[in-house]
């Protein structure tokens, strides 16, 4: 028999367990999560109490096709399905892909998704427009299978839009561990946000009063530990590693179940990868998004441990708002977003002077609060290291300047408050953009 990784996530999904804190029973609103060795032969099966009697249409793209979609439609048939085979031979998460996705499959009750970020964020908003269920075969690991979210390009802006997480998800790591091993590095890269994540969300809500729920960082620390232990493994395809890597990318996505935001996984270091994505142009190196999220989260990693280690709380100005600047920069339509998403959450001079008088009163507290759920960064370089991701700017084939402007003007495309704004707000987010990394 096939040997299961799901681990705490199995418990998550049979229902039973308890918040530590709450003694509140946890539930989740995918119906199947499997994680095993290989589910090869299985593929039917799984898919069967969940999409019976629906016509499937199987999704995948010319590569993921060979890799599992193939495999997947026969297993389907043989549970008497009728499979429609849609090769998405130009897939994009786009306004016009999901539209053009709506219309290749508009014969079909139900979706399997066989792939990974395009296919599986491209089905998902799909069906939810539909109204269709779907469940997915990831080919590479990732975090936005377990998501009620998809992340699709509108009017020149990667949004996080509202959709419907899957059916069931279905994790064969003997085929995630064949995927190009630069695959696996950028999900490596993706989930070591997790700290400065939780700084980020933890200094809004201690700050602004936003709201904050500690739950997926309580299920993230099951692994934690392990994913940085077995980092150099995964080159191996160590099944062990895998398992880890899997169950942490579906704890990163379902926190945004259980938080109803995505929060928990996406903060400064988002924002600074979506900047290059939105404004790099012609200069964009082709990186993927969990590569650039790794160098960026080192950066912000830097930059929180600096702030928080320092003795006495940075001094908070109003916020320099340069609308000319922001509009000469994005353009006037983009531009006028972006005012108004660092307008909402902007300090005057009254709030710019009762958060230093609170910071005077408190900082002692609450640097201790957030440097207790911070890593030191030199964990984070080594980990990056042993498994050969990028680590740098440079080695994204990011220019220098073009990076300082990420550090610097990232906190504008986006309403949620991070250290990128105390550190603006502060004076002091210039001279670390200067730094080269």
């Amino acid at each position: 028999m096939t040997k299961d990784y799901g681990g705490i996530i199995n418990e998550l999904v049979a229902g039973g367990w308890k918040h530590p804190h709450t003694g509140q029973e946890v539930t989740i609103n995918i119906r199947s999560i499997v994680i095993k060795e290989t589910i090869d032969g299985m593929e039917g099966q799984l898919i069967y109490p969940l999409h019976k009697n629906e016509k499937l249409g199987v999704v995948s793209d010319t590569l993921t096709h060979e890799a599992l979609g193939r495999r997947v439609a026969a297993a389907a048939r043989s549970e008497g399905f009728a499979i429609e085979e849609i090769i998405w031979e130009n897939p994009a998460s786009t306004e016009e892909g999901v539209a053009e996705l709506r219309h290749l499959s508009r014969n079909c009750d139900g979706l399997i998704a066989v792939g990974s970020g395009t296919i599986n964020d491209s089905v998902k908003y799909a069906t939810f427009l539909d109204k269709k269920r779907y469940s997915v075969f990831p080919t590479s690991p990732q975090t936005a299978y377990t998501t009620a979210t998809a992340s699709i390009l509108f009017d020149g802006f990667k949004k996080s839009l509202t959709a419907h997480p899957p059916q069931g998800v279905f994790f064969d790591l003997s085929a995630l561990s064949r995927c190009p091993i630069r695959l696996t590095r950028s999900a490596y890269a993706d989930v070591i946000c997790r700290t400065t994540a939780q700084v980020d969300w933890l200094l809004s809500h201690l700050l602004l009063g936003t709201a904050y729920r500690e739950l997926p960082y309580i299920l993230l620390a099951y692994d934690e530990d392990a994913l940085f232990d077995r980092a150099a493994a995964l080159e191996k395809a160590d099944m062990e590693a895998y398992g880890v890597l899997v169950r942490i990318c579906a704890i990163m996505g379902l926190g945004t179940c259980f938080t109803e935001t995505t929060h928990s996984g996406s903060m400064g270091e988002h924002m600074m990868s979506h900047y290059i994505d939105m404004f790099a142009g012609d200069a964009h190196p082709g990186t993927l998004h969990g590569e650039q999220v790794g160098v960026t989260t080192l950066s912000m990693s830097r930059l929180q441990n600096r702030i928080l280690g320092k003795h006495s709380p940075p001094i908070l100005s109003p916020t320099n708002i340069d609308v000319a600047g922001m509009v000469a920069r994005y353009g006037k339509e983009i531009g006028q977003n972006c005012i108004k998403q660092l307008k909402r959450k902007a300090l005057d001079r009254k709030k710019a002077d009762e958060f230093n008088l609170f910071l005077e009163e408190n900082w002692e507290g609450l640097s201790a609060r957030l440097r207790d759920v911070m890593l030191p960064s030199e964990r984070l370089w080594q980990a990056m290291e042993k498994i050969g991701a990028p680590k740098t700017a440079a080695e994204l084939g990011l220019s220098q300047d073009f990076y300082r402007e990420v550090v610097i003007h990232s906190r504008e495309i986006r309403d949620r408050y991070t250290m990128l704004d105390f550190a603006g707000d502060s004076d002091m987010l210039e001279a670390f953009a200067s730094e080269h990394r």
